[in-house]
């Protein structure tokens, strides 16, 4: 049972040496584990402090290409690497890495495809009181969307199995935290949350530039997910309700034409007919977006499979 413990980096070569120092070299019920540093475009040294550390994989990016792209190359790397078990902590030593063995656990036994570290949000007293509520709303409308129980949605702190690392698309550039929350409760994978500890503070968190460009940044993610995944009702319900308004607007027309005003009202019959065809004309599109996320689970089912196939390949070239 291998399992591969996988950090995105991008100029971390200041704190990356902290995390390291904290890694497990052994985990219960593992009989391997190895370390890999994805380098996100870094410009530093965080290339050779990683090897200097006993990392035995890296995985670069010439160029930075954000969060959620490092997290997909790492997965297809420890895919590639043939692990059985992958977890995923941040760089800035914001997770107690001495918790790895309360994520995987649940993997191991069976009871879960993914395990979420759950911060003590209320207790970490660098997260602003903004902060905790944003995360407690976020995760709310992420469980409701994705049908799931976990808490802290947001956290980056996971443990994830072989067969759910092939299932996993990120699609957002932004950060893959929700999306694999929502991929997950949506493919029926078993997923689940143990509470875990944080450290102090080390550096200011490089996603959340401000509260406002965080909230805006949050709140396109949680929209183009739900277009992504639940596209027939997204746009069915534009389009009813644009129906609709055409349908009150012709209503009051009518009201007022067999009253003998229609005359006057001849802007709310024009309005009538460009709602009802605005209506129309997306309640087709949410039918052509239906067809295509038909087409997009097709399409992930084969590269489930070419995973899959990958993955055997590279058991046996290891002689597993």
């Amino acid at each position: 049972m291998k399992l591969i413990i996988q950090i995105p980096c991008y100029n971390e070569e200041k704190y990356l040496p902290i995390v390291l120092k904290q890694l497990p070299r052994r985990v219960e019920g593992c009989t391997e584990v190895e370390w890999l540093v994805i380098n996100d475009g870094s410009v530093d040294e965080t290339v050779a402090v990683a090897k200097e550390n006993g990392v035995n994989h890296v995985v670069s990016f010439n160029k930075n290409r954000g969060l959620a792209k490092a997290f997909m190359a790492g997965l297809e790397k420890c895919i590639e690497l043939g692990a059985d078990v992958i977890v995923n902590i941040d760089a800035d030593n914001q997770y107690n890495a001495h918790d790895i063995p309360k994520l995987v656990e649940p993997i191991l036994s069976g009871d879960a495809d993914i395990v979420v570290g759950e911060r003590p949000i209320r207790d970490i007293e660098h997260f602003s009181f903004i902060k905790k509520n944003l995360q407690k709303i976020g995760s709310y409308f992420v469980r409701k969307i994705s049908k799931t129980s976990i808490p802290d949605t947001t956290s980056g702190f996971r443990a994830i199995s072989i067969n759910a690392a092939m299932n996993i698309n990120v699609f957002n550039n932004y950060t893959y935290t929700l999306e694999t929350i929502i991929q997950a409760g949506r493919k029926n994978m078993a997923i689940i949350s143990v509470p875990i500890g944080v450290n102090q503070k080390l550096r200011p968190s490089r996603l959340i530039k401000s509260i406002p460009a965080y909230i805006v940044r949050s709140l396109v993610t949680m929209t183009r997910i739900f277009v992504v995944y639940k596209p027939f009702r997204f746009f069915t319900s534009i389009g009813v309700f644009l129906f609709s308004l055409g349908l009150v607007l012709g209503i009051r027309f009518l009201v007022f034409y067999f009253s003998g005003q229609g005359s006057g009202h001849v802007q709310s019959l024009i309005l009538t007919g460009i709602f009802l065809g605005m209506g129309f004309q997306t309640m087709l599109v949410a039918f052509l977006a239906d067809l295509l996320a038909v087409n997009r689970s097709l399409s992930e089912d084969i590269q489930y499979k070419l995973r899959q196939i990958h993955f055997i390949r590279s058991n046996r070239r290891n002689g597993i």
